[in-house]
């Protein structure tokens, strides 16, 4: 069975050349970020997820977790493996040092989760919680609980988790029905939540639960949602554990995929009420949660990038290896490796080229969100801020629904091998499938795109970015390089198709929401791959320097302009009616009944 590699080559050209880690190391703060120390990082997370959580990514998937006696146990290897990730201080890369992190960029803690979410994305969901935990816990704690608790979650020694959902309520969160009721300093929790990932497990000695409930005098709805903390284990005051929550798994989930992260049902206070402390103020919790939220949108949107990236590496091996059918071309009828047929080459560019433009995305956002936490100026805080805002659910749901399409086309490629759970390829596409649902489905986030991100505020912001996106194009046009025309035509029309239908939404949607939300997934989409396609060909220019002035390895640059023209010409020509979609497509949708169907 194929392993994973971690593309260090193409992460140092994305982080150096493309998103501007110079740039990012010049902010206070930000200056132990120097290339050869986050190169230095990426060789270490590169062995660590290949050599230590890539091989265990076959063996979750095979053994699952068990749920004895309330205690889920992990997969054989699990726990080991968690317990040099802490070791190795890798949970708090992008944290607080005060508490234990290092206080590295986003913009390296995001290179660095690629690789642990490529080498097994059921294991890296934890680490992935916990982190979105201790963002919110830094944001909205107060000194209490920061003391009692941000250390031990920072370094990972305990773990995070987040409690959203009810039975009656999946997404719709004003209907939880979860209590909250004053205990002295603290509240007694009570209620069921479900789909809680890694809401219980045996890789940390605690777990810290992030709950949603209501208080007694709460307002019905989202603006009666309060936020508490409730550990496993309570914490004595000499930071200790004390004695059991009342809170236990009733169950975990049997699942499309990710079988090796357990997804638990939690009930809260079957025994008189879980303890739990409040965060921040009641009646603020949703509020404070899209802390934790926003920061696993963007880890999702990642996770769509890994598992590409991993999909893409086996169907690569295999179309090296698999000997198939005489090249078309050729006068001898001796079967070649099917890496050298047209179809397959067109299938194996598609996953490659849009896992990159994925990756270039995901990394170019979390430059902005370092530039929104450290830039001297605050406008420039600001703008960075709306461009991260812009652009958090178009990493979620563009990258997630483009590593779903990529492992598919891994199957593909290998044929009826790949429908073969033996094979491997098959467990790409069953874990990526929950990535387009995590963390508000698709098509919430392309709600919230079209509504909060562009209708609510004119299109200010993507038009902002329409306008630099149009600053290349002519770059491209007087290129002495045919390959640069070649990108320029169809660069020039996605965006004037993004500037279009960001335009009619921005002129619709106080009178017409529902038109809007009609084309909302296709808007989504049409972003995503406008900007994508955009880098790229940020990309190819900069490809197209270095080859020119002799730097860096040749192959590996003229790659990168075959990417962008590839992109280009086959995913790039679809934008344009992608827009007309956004803008006329809502007609059918309307008038469709719901009894129609």
């Amino acid at each position: 069975m194929t392993g994973y590699t971690a593309p260090l080559d193409e992460i140092r050209f994305v982080l150096n050349e493309l998103v501007g880690l110079a740039d990012i190391n010049a902010l206070q703060g930000y200056e132990d970020a120097t290339p050869e120390v986050v190169d230095s990082i990426l060789e270490e997370a590169g062995k660590l997820g290949a050599e230590v959580i890539a091989p265990l990514n076959h063996i979750g998937d095979k053994e699952g977790c068990r749920l004895e006696n309330g205690e889920v146990r992990t997969p054989g290897g699990f726990k080991e493996a968690y317990h040099k990730f802490v070791k190795g201080g890798w949970n708090g890369l992008p944290f607080d040092p005060e508490f234990g992190g290092q206080g590295l960029p986003w913009l390296v803690s995001t290179a660095v989760s690629e690789i642990w979410h490529a080498a097994n994305m059921a294991f890296t969901l934890c680490p992935m919680l916990t982190g979105g935990a201790v963002e919110l816990l830094e944001k909205h704690g107060t000194t209490s609980l920061k003391a009692t608790f941000l250390r031990n979650l920072t370094t990972g020694k305990w773990t995070g988790s987040m409690n959203l959902s009810e039975p009656q309520a999946g997404s719709d969160l004003g209907r939880i029905r979860s209590k909250a009721t004053p205990d002295g300093d603290a509240y007694r929790i009570s209620g069921t939540k479900i789909y809680i990932t890694f809401g219980e497990h045996d890789m940390a000695e605690n777990i810290i639960h992030m709950v949603l409930a209501r208080t007694p005098d709460a307002p019905r709805g989202v603006h009666g949602i309060s936020l508490f903390l409730v550990p496993k284990f309570l914490v004595n005051n000499s930071g200790s554990l004390g004695e059991r929550n009342d809170l236990r798994c009733v169950s975990i989930e049997h699942k499309l995929g990710i079988n090796a992260s357990p997804t638990a049902v939690m009930s809260y206070g079957d025994n008189g009420g879980a303890i739990g402390f409040l965060v921040g103020e009641e009646n603020r919790g949703l509020e404070y949660m899209f802390t934790m939220m926003n920061n696993e949108r963007l880890a999702v949107g990642l996770e769509g990038v890994a598992i590409g990236e991993r999909a893409y590496q086996k169907a690569l091996a295999f179309a090296r290896d698999r000997v198939q059918s005489r090249k078309l071309d050729s006068d001898s009828p001796e079967p070649v490796p099917i890496i050298e047929h047209a179809d397959v080459k067109r299938m194996l560019l598609t996953m490659k080229v849009q896992t990159e433009a994925t990756r270039a995305l995901a990394y170019y956002t979390a430059a902005h969100l370092d530039r929104s936490n450290k830039e001297n100026d605050e406008g420039a805080r600001a703008k960075a801020q709306a461009r991260v805002d812009l652009l958090t659910p178009v990493v979620k749901a563009w990258s997630s629904d483009t590593g779903i399409e990529v492992a598919d086309m891994g199957i593909q490629i290998h044929g009826g091998m790949g429908f073969i759970e033996e094979t491997g390829a098959a467990q790409y596409l069953r874990d990526a499938r929950i990535t387009s649902i995590y963390e508000g489905t698709n098509g919430i986030q392309a709600n919230d795109l079209v509504g909060r991100k562009v209708g609510r505020e004119k299109a200010e912001t993507v038009l902002s970015l329409c306008s630099e996106m149009f600053t290349l194009v002519e770059d491209l046009l007087n290129h002495k390089e045919a390959q640069m025309k070649v990108i320029h035509a169809p660069l020039k029309h996605a965006i004037e198709a993004l500037d279009s239908a960001s335009n009619w939404i921005a002129s619709t949607w106080g009178e017409n929401p529902t038109a809007v939300a009609a084309g909302a997934v296709p808007y989504l989409r049409l972003l995503g791959l406008t900007a994508g396609g955009w880098l790229l060909a940020r990309s190819a220019l900069i490809a197209s320097t270095k080859l020119e002035l002799s730097e860096g390895h040749p192959a590996f640059m003229e790659a990168k302009i075959i990417s962008a023209c590839f992109f280009a010409t086959h995913l790039l020509v679809q934008c344009p009616s992608l827009g007309t979609t956004v803008r006329d497509g809502s007609t059918a949708v309307l008038a469709a009944k719901a009894n129609g169907f």
